[in-house]
């Protein structure tokens, strides 16, 4: 059977983009594995189960899925887990991954192992595309250097984050997704001409954010050759 692992957040992931990823490839027949930086439940961000935020329906779904999935209740510390068993990797986003997913040596391993060994797939969505700036391959280069990728544009950021980029909760953000894959070689577009956004670049798929997720799944089932 198909295997996936989800590396989650515990600092703020996105419903969305973790939940229908999760069910999606829970369809398709995938065996699903959750690990978090510390092994402690993941958080979500709460403004993705606002009805405000995000539509009474996605809110009332996300939050459902979230607070009853025994995977996500019950994570594995990512550093007991071994990426190379898995058919994918998934990388949910969420602005809470600039402060754990992104800065773990774990997680960029899992990352390095998706994409450059076997058979398997790495899939990076919204936020989560920070961690490519900060992952080498195993020559020491930066991974996403050279490659076609998407994420959380500057352009979104620009309507959160004030003018000190602090957060609405009062967190400063350590960074831009957007302006640290491009330093780090990656050839990023947002395409924010199109309502979704998904990039394929070999064994790495990426996603712009929330409305792409879904597509995102899809197309992570497609590289994989997973029916659906």
């Amino acid at each position: 059977m198909p295997s996936a692992l989800f590396v989650v957040s515990e600092e703020g992931y996105w419903g969305e983009e973790c939940v229908e990823p999760l069910t999606t490839l829970t369809d398709a027949g995938l065996d699903i594995e959750v690990a978090t930086p510390s092994g402690s439940e993941p958080v979500i961000d709460e403004r993705s189960v606002d009805p405000e935020e995000v539509g009474e329906e996605t809110a009332e779904h996300v939050r459902e899925v979230a607070e009853s999935d025994e995977r996500l209740a019950d994570p594995t510390p990512l550093a007991q887990v071994d990426p190379s068993e898995y058919g994918a990797v998934v990388f949910p986003g969420g602005h809470g991954t600039a402060w754990d997913v992104n800065q773990d040596r774990h997680a960029r391993a899992a990352l390095r192992t998706a994409v450059e060994e076997g058979d398997s797939k790495a899939l990076v969505v919204c936020h989560a595309a920070g961690i490519m700036a900060f992952t080498r391959d195993s020559d020491g280069e930066f991974l996403v250097e050279g490659r076609d990728v998407t994420g959380f544009p500057n352009a979104w950021e620009e309507g959160i984050v004030d003018e000190n980029d602090n957060m609405p909760d009062g967190r400063k953000l350590p960074y831009w997704v957007e302006d640290e894959v491009r330093q780090a070689g990656g050839n990023f577009d947002p395409h924010l001409d199109e309502d979704t956004a998904v990039t394929v670049d070999g064994d790495l798929v990426t996603a712009r954010g929330p409305p792409s997720s879904h597509a995102a799944a899809v197309t992570l089932l497609e590289e994989m050759g997973v029916e659906h």
